[in-house]
């Protein structure tokens, strides 16, 4: 006899459950491929928009000089996307996993810190060159213009609307400097990613710790975690970056640590409320009694079954650390050596006029960014309250 739908779905985890309702909406589906596109360009960016040749052929000999000039950043990026692909077809648990993944990814910087060694200085003018023109045929990336290549050698005169430059072609025109604004664009997708990811992930580490010992211990434990928490919920965090920027220079990492040091209390409190209900379950009650470990108990057996609120924390709290590095970029206290959307959109308002593209696209980027965001998170807390799936028809 075959199983009925109701069947099917009683067998389904809960995780499944949630995942398969959230992606019901349509919302969240655009949500999830603008992600999903951004994680593209950030880690094949090297290879869609640069200056020098995929591969080519000179005097019947074939070489790749973009991977010649692949930093260390670059070769971890694409091994750990990689890496990341392989582990998910792994028929493990979701927490080991993570472990492989963070495991795989660590070996692979270290290989990559020892194996990488890209030229120290890079000159684009000579990518159109006779070396590299005068060539059998050569395979060009699709936006033919690095991130910080300013295009001296063609007289580039800095801002240039889409489509004004003669003979080479901009689609989204190119900023001050003479810099193709796409290719710009593309290549500052990594730091919208990283510090969005990294930042949250520090931020969720914390949390997760804290408001678990509160809510596992309670009593004086949990009242004075509390008042932690909200000593650091007191923390003006876009302040405080500035005091760090003034102070040490500009630094991303330093951004990464400070936006997640500051920002856990949120999710310390999802996870204190979770493990004050959850520690009086009878499997937690039975673990206790089978003298199991105080990590396994908390993070083995308790997060699984109180992960869900955190979902949607972490998708506006993604949100949020984007929005805090564009905010420091705008102000010109944002990363000098990397391309930035924050950065872009400050050019639009810096010289005598108005420069629409700069305004536009950098703006544009950030506003569908957080936006996909802020979908994919109310998605997850419509896929998870009770009340709407009961409102809903039950599963569906």
């Amino acid at each position: 006899m075959a199983s009925s739908p109701k069947s099917l779905i009683s067998r389904q985890s809960f995780s499944a459950r949630i995942w398969r309702r959230t992606l019901d909406g349509v919302g969240v589906k655009f949500g999830l491929a603008w992600v999903g596109v951004l994680v593209l360009f950030a880690v094949f960016a090297p290879f869609l928009a640069n200056s020098m040749p995929l591969v080519m052929s000179k005097n019947g000999e074939i070489t790749f000089p973009v991977l010649r000039y692949l930093s260390i950043e670059d070769a971890w990026i694409l091994v750990a996307f990689f890496i990341a692909l392989a582990v998910s077809r792994l028929p493990l648990a979701g927490g080991a996993k993570f472990l492989v993944f963070l495991s795989g990814t660590a070996v692979a910087a270290l290989i990559a810190n020892l194996t990488v060694q890209p030229p120290a200085l890079v000159i684009y003018d000579d990518f159109r060159g006779p070396e590299y023109v005068q060539v059998d045929w050569k395979v060009m990336p699709p936006i033919p213009y690095a991130p910080g290549d300013y295009l001296r050698d063609l007289g580039s005169k800095g801002l240039e609307a889409p489509f004004a430059s003669a003979g080479h072609t901009h689609w989204l025109g190119t900023e001050e400097n003479g810099a193709d604004v796409l290719s710009r664009m593309i290549h500052a997708s990594r730091i919208a990613l990283s510090i969005g990811f990294i930042a949250t992930g520090i931020a969720l580490a914390i949390g997760i710790v804290v408001g678990g010992l509160m809510g596992y211990f309670s009593g004086i434990v949990d009242m004075l975690g509390m008042r932690l928490v909200e000593i650091f919920e007191d923390i003006p965090t876009l302040f405080l970056l500035l005091t760090f920027v003034a102070f040490f220079g500009r630094s991303l990492y330093m951004m990464m640590v400070i936006i997640g040091v500051t920002g856990w209390s949120g999710y310390a409190r999802y996870v204190r409320t979770e493990f004050l209900k959850l520690r009086k379950q009878d499997y937690v009650q039975a673990a206790i009694a089978s003298g199991l470990p105080l990590p396994s108990i908390l993070f083995r057996h308790m997060l699984p079954n109180g992960v869900a609120p955190l979902l949607v924390a972490v998708s506006f709290g993604v949100a949020g650390a984007i929005l805090s590095e564009a905010t420091l970029s705008f102000l010109g206290l944002g990363v000098v050596d990397a391309p930035s959307w924050g950065a872009m959109l400050d050019q639009a308002v810096k010289s005598s006029t108005f420069n629409w593209w700069m305004a536009v696209f950098p703006g544009g980027a950030i506003f569908m960014t957080v936006f996909a965001y802020n979908l994919i998170g109310e998605a997850f807390r419509d896929a998870i309250d009770p009340k709407l799936a009961r409102r809903n028809g039950g599963e569906s």
